[in-house]
């Protein structure tokens, strides 16, 4: 199934199973795992969502669990990363890097001049943009 209907299909509480499943350490769970995490009302209601995500060929079914096999990225999922097991904001590197670069300006800070107010207000805009831009995408996860 190509990624253009992947993304249509992959929306509500189907999108925050597969959410569950990127989350977990192992990239398995089971129905009730999923029930439990998710506060799903049963766990057929997890079952019909992990059956519409094996159907999209995204997660596979061994055993009663359903383990990923394929990590798309769609929709809202293109703003995130996985690093080490931890899913973040893609900004979240960036906005690191430049407030590091910017409190290491402000500790070389030695004279009030044009250049240096330049710098001040720019590393601290960037950095402010940076990290709201940041903080609303977390908003935004499934």
């Amino acid at each position: 199934m190509d990624d253009k209907r992947v993304a249509s299909l992959l929306k509500g509480n189907t999108l925050r199973v597969y959410w569950c499943l990127l989350e977990s350490l192992r990239g398995s769970l089971g129905p009730r795992g999923v029930q439990r995490k998710l506060g799903f009302s049963s766990p057929s209601l997890a079952v019909y969502h992990l059956d519409k995500l094996s159907d999209l060929g995204l997660v596979e079914k061994v055993s009663g669990e359903y383990h990923l096999t394929k990590i798309v990225e769609a929709g809202i999922l293109k703003q995130f990363m996985k690093f080490k097991g931890v899913i973040v904001p893609r900004n979240v590197l960036y906005a690191t890097m430049l407030t590091t670069l910017f409190v290491f300006y402000l500790t070389q800070f030695k004279e009030v001049n044009f250049y240096s107010i330049f710098g001040l207000i720019f590393g601290l805009l960037g950095s402010s943009i940076l990290w709201f831009e940041t903080i609303r995408v977390w908003r935004s996860k499934p």
